[in-house]
């Protein structure tokens, strides 16, 4: 029983990290990016394990092979000399030397291919990481784009559809204004025909009187002539008052 509810529990997190997983690409292409850091960077400080393996195999060759050329040549000294016992000795520890240094060229051979093969293993999968990576971007970038002119589409096509149609929100808008409009002439021109406008005639006759008549007392002031009204003006209502002189030539 414990082992089946752990089951669904491992298989709802699965489902919930493939769904994290599916929302977020992005977040997974960075993280995968820094992986391969990692795994890059670990790689070469094995590497540099290795390469240093092959520098102290190449040292012991050195020593080695030194050490082959001096028994070699106390070898030969001690057999012209007669002293073939120690001419022996030097013989068998050079014996020894040489198998030593035929070991270790074979080792360093060895090693040395397996670090070119790994070298060229690591460009090789780091090339084609990178490659996967930038393909995975190219195509979220493509996706996303993808996306939006799609949504754009929609929402175009919405529109088409909704505007112009029937009981839609322009035409109603257009409805209820029209029905304002003509209700407010309707209302301006009842107003219209309830103004008396006697009191404004009224007014506008005796403004023109009044100033008629201070023109003429102006004029009569200052020695000037008036010309006379048109046709169209109507006569005063009452007869202008005798002017009295403030200013000019005073009479004898």
């Amino acid at each position: 029983m414990f082992q089946r509810l752990k089951t669904l529990l491992r298989g709802f997190i699965g489902l919930f990290v493939t769904g994290v997983e599916k929302a977020n690409p992005r977040a997974l292409i960075e993280a995968e990016k820094e992986t391969l850091r990692v795994q890059i960077a670990r790689f070469n400080e094995n590497l540099a394990t290795h390469a240093g393996f092959c520098e102290r195999l190449m040292r012991q060759l050195k020593s080695l092979e030194a050490t082959e050329k001096d028994l070699t040549a106390k070898a030969a000294a001690h057999l012209k000399a007669g002293n073939r016992e120690v001419a022996g000795q030097y013989a068998l520890q050079l014996k020894t030397v040489k198998a030593q240094l035929d070991e270790n060229r074979g080792q360093l051979k060895d090693a040395e291919q397996t670090y070119q093969n790994l070298v060229r293993a690591r460009d090789v999968t780091v090339k084609e990481a990178k490659a996967k990576i930038e393909k995975l971007q190219l195509m979220l970038t493509e996706t996303e784009m993808l996306e939006a002119q799609a949504e754009l589409q929609e929402m175009a096509s919405g529109m088409i559809s909704s505007i112009g149609g029937t009981g839609d929100t322009l035409n109603r808008v257009e409805e209820y204004l029209g029905e304002r409009r003509d209700q407010a002439a309707g209302r301006a021109r009842v107003a219209k025909s309830t103004i008396d406008t006697t009191d404004v005639d009224l007014k506008d006759a005796e403004q023109k009187a009044l100033a008629d008549q201070a023109l003429i007392e102006f004029a009569s002031t200052y020695g000037l002539e008036v010309p006379p009204a048109a046709a169209s003006e109507a006569a005063p209502a009452t007869p202008p008052r005798a002017p009295i002189k403030e200013m000019g030539p005073s009479g004898t």
